[in-house]
């Protein structure tokens, strides 16, 4: 469990969290609790996510059961250090869809006194460390590895099991085309998926 940080004044220097796991775990739902705690303390809270991210919103963060919260959509990472000003605390959801600059932006921020909220998928559907995130993970001062449950065993899933074809690593994800997956489901799935694309090759 996930306790905030006490802020001490006289240090003036913020701190990075990192929230990760795969498709269906509650990465953006627990990023807008502790969003929302922050707002209820009074504090200043930005928002960012990738300007690629529409799948519910244009605008605001918006996990799958419906929570949301208003969100800035930024093209690259460089502008949410220009945008985010006067601020205690920073959230940016979908971090894996970042460019690399993400983690010097976290870092100058946590820099400037700000508290950092990161949430992205850890790895991709080919079982990967994603983008930015292994980076952004070892630079922060916490990280929160949350799970989804397993469609096919009903153990906790880390995995991200893409059912449509194609090669692209950046698919925005529904329930249709991603499933959450165990590892051993994860590995059959896969071994079953490459037996098809040689027999249909075939």
């Amino acid at each position: 469990m996930f306790l905030e940080n006490t802020v001490n004044h006289t240090e003036q220097f913020g701190w990075i969290e990192v929230i990760c796991g795969s498709m269906f775990s509650g990465k953006t739902e627990e990023l807008i609790r502790r969003l929302k705690r922050a707002k209820f303390a009074k504090q200043k809270v930005e928002i960012f996510k990738p300007a690629i991210d529409v799948r519910y919103d244009e605008e605001e963060v918006v996990s799958h059961n419906d929570n949301r919260i208003r969100s800035t959509p930024v093209p690259a990472s460089a502008n949410i250090r220009l945008l985010a000003n006067n601020v205690d605390v920073v959230g940016i959801d979908e971090a894996q869809f970042f460019d690399d600059e993400i983690v010097a932006v976290c870092n100058d921020l946590a820099n400037r006194g700000i508290r950092v909220i990161v949430a992205g998928l850890d790895m991709d559907f080919k079982g990967n460390p994603f983008g930015p995130m292994p980076a952004l993970m070892a630079t922060a001062e916490y990280v929160t590895k949350v799970h989804a449950v397993c469609t096919r065993t009903g153990n906790l899933a880390h995995y991200s099991f893409r059912k449509a074809e194609g090669d692209n690593i950046v698919m925005l994800g529904e329930t249709q085309e991603y499933e959450p997956l165990s590892r051993a489901a994860y590995y059959k799935a896969i071994q079953e998926q490459s037996k098809r694309k040689i027999e249909e090759e075939e």
